[in-house]
């Protein structure tokens, strides 16, 4: 069980659910350290943790100017990994696939650009390398067997794939690649969203008008009240009409509301207010369930 570190480092930090985890189960740590680019998730991460150490893009860090790390975390980006998404992999804009972090440091080093974001998971690897942290976590979506199976050489342990749903109103299945020892047994918390939705919720979240074409979508993702989890949050929810979750509210049908979104990834309520609304749903979507991460932590 971590009981305390001295310093944590988070790549692709988004929000900061990792810190948000850490202090969930109770680890104290001296410094936290953060690999994050865009400025709208630093605005939230700085709103709640203001000591938190930005040091930017994740390609730029200098090892050799950081502290010892005791550990390092991470959920590399998935857009080319995920069944519903590219499921290209690590590639170049040429189509070389990367395999190995020296390949990968070879194509940086000669400047060939890289297809999608998948690609920084040999990032990971660059910092997990040079930083030899105590102990490492990476957490990303399920996937094809192929790339699966070079992200289980490379870190050297087998993932453990973990719902949501044991911790929130969200099923939602990820990977987590680790070296800290868990109970894997897991009890279900068993939260259900027809015990946690909003009860008063903002009209800018009832779907009107022309709005409701989305409803008959193919890939519409309609739930009522009564349901017991609602579907994976997505980072895109709001850019995609047809992958919006719906939910049946009585007579009308809405967006989930901030707090749920909220709920469904265990992020304390009024945590994302500093962003706009569409924005906080897409740093949710795009975050982790810190109910899973925390536990994991916390053993």
């Amino acid at each position: 069980m971590i009981k305390n570190i001295t310093n944590g480092h988070s790549l692709f930090d988004d929000m900061s659910c990792g810190q948000i985890a850490l202090n969930k189960s109770e680890i104290k740590y001296e410094s936290y350290f953060a690999a994050e680019i865009d400025k709208k998730t630093i605005s939230v991460t700085m709103d709640n943790f203001p000591n938190t150490i930005q040091l930017g893009d994740v390609t730029n860090i200098d090892c050799s100017k950081l502290p010892d790390i005791q550990l390092l975390i991470g959920g590399s980006p998935c857009q080319s990994f995920s069944l519903a998404g590219l499921k290209k992999g690590m590639i170049t804009t040429e189509n070389v696939e990367v395999t190995d972090l020296n390949t990968y440091l070879k194509l940086k080093k000669d400047g060939f650009e890289f297809k999608g974001q998948s690609y920084l998971f040999w990032e990971y690897i660059r910092l997990l390398t040079e930083l030899k942290p105590k102990y490492f976590l990476l957490e990303n979506v399920m996937m094809a067997p192929k790339w699966k199976k070079i992200i289980t050489e490379t870190l050297g342990v087998e993932p453990i794939q973990i719902n949501s749903a044991l911790f929130s109103i969200q099923n939602r299945k990820r990977l987590y690649w680790t070296n800290i020892p868990f109970d894997k047994n897991i009890i279900d918390s068993e939260k259900y969203f027809y015990n946690e939705y909003s009860k008063i919720y903002d009209e800018s979240v009832v779907l009107k008008g022309k709005g409701l074409n989305k409803i008959e979508r193919p890939r519409s993702r309609v739930y009522s009240i009564d349901s017991e989890k609602l579907p994976t949050l997505l980072k895109d929810q709001e850019k995609k009409s047809t992958d919006s979750i719906i939910i049946k509210h009585g007579e009308i049908y809405r967006y989930p509301t901030r707090e749920e979104a909220e709920k469904m990834q265990n992020v304390p309520i009024g945590y994302t207010k500093k962003a706009k609304y569409n924005v906080a749903m897409g740093m949710l979507g795009n975050g982790w369930t810190v109910g899973a991460i925390s536990h994991i932590f916390r053993n």
